[in-house]
């Protein structure tokens, strides 16, 4: 069992794509005379920390002390995130840039069914991911796990240099990923793909034999201690360079929205090894963590006492 005086002294260090996730809320009543779509009369509105931002406050809300390097945009987003992780205990230095703008994504829900998403974003430049770096090897020395977070934005131009750093000073290290190119994320410890991301960089499977040797072999070509997959219902396997497997069932619970799941998964694991933690112990705490993330509406951490509540509801007797 993970102690909370241990978590409580863990470093974990977050690099990535952070963003400010806005929701309307309001009810609808009638459709548009100007075109046939619902109108939403707003009532309520929220913000809340997404991409990296959540990964980081999923860290801190375990009592871990968390550092949070990314990029946002000199603009209202930018300051409100900035806001946001204060409030929620993450140290976070982010580069304002003047020639970007912070990654916004605006939700229109009604009686909580998701209407619409707008999506607000540019590229970071060369300059502020410069000054990332900087600010990467600056800190990488007081942090025991780093977490690259990444949502494909462009803050992480230089994860090759990132990775090979905190290896070679002997820190783990933990890739949240997107896309179909994984070479970017080499010598890293896990990564940690859903079902989808890993099957758009391995190809399909079609039995558990082949989705084992696909993975291990993954691992293999890219220098990876493992490749941590999540499986939704099916919980969460580690697939091991030398081909070992772990399986960690999910409990069942209703399901009510998946957005930042992934981001809690990560978080927890993140802050549990830190904590001194074997890898199968912290999976059992990322799936109960996911289970309480997918059972609220948007991105919001779940808090330690909470997931030792989930773990001891799955404890025989």
């Amino acid at each position: 069992m993970v102690e909370a005086d241990r978590l409580t002294g863990s470093r974990v260090l977050v690099v990535g794509d952070v963003m400010l996730d806005r929701y309307w809320f309001g009810d609808v009543s009638r459709i548009s005379p100007e075109a046939p779509v619902p109108v939403v009369s707003v009532q309520a509105d929220d913000e809340r920390p997404g991409g990296a931002a959540n990964v980081a406050c999923g860290v801190a809300a375990l009592g871990a002390r968390c550092r949070l390097i990314s990029v946002v945009g000199r603009d209202d987003a930018g300051e409100a995130l900035g806001r946001l992780l204060r409030d929620h205990g993450v140290a976070a230095t982010l580069a304002p840039d003047p020639e970007g703008r912070t990654t916004v994504k605006l939700r229109v829900l009604s009686r909580n069914q998701q209407l619409l998403r707008l999506d607000f974003e540019g590229p970071p430049s060369r300059e502020i991911l410069d000054r990332c770096w900087a600010d990467f090897q600056a800190a990488l020395p007081e942090a025991d796990v780093v977490v690259f977070s990444d949502y494909d934005k462009g803050g992480l131009a230089h994860m090759e240099r990132m990775v090979a750093l905190a290896r070679e000073a002997g820190v783990q290290v933990l890739v949240d990923p997107k896309g179909r190119d994984f070479e970017r994320y080499r010598g890293a410890t896990y990564v940690t793909p859903n079902l989808g991301e890993l099957r758009q960089v391995v190809g399909p499977w079609s039995s558990e034999e082949e989705l084992e040797a696909r993975a291990a072999g993954l691992a293999e070509a890219l220098e990876l201690e493992g490749v941590l997959v999540t499986r939704s219902a099916e919980g969460m396997s580690l697939f091991r360079r030398d081909g070992g497997v772990t399986h960690s069932p999910a409990r069942a619970r209703e399901v009510f929205d998946v957005t930042g799941a992934g981001d809690t998964v990560v978080a927890v694991l993140a802050a549990t090894l830190a904590a001194g933690a074997p890898v199968e112990e912290a999976m059992r705490w990322a799936n109960a963590a996911a289970g309480i993330a997918v059972g609220r509406l948007g991105t919001a951490a779940p808090g330690l006492d909470e997931i030792e509540a989930a773990l001891a509801d799955t404890r025989p007797g």
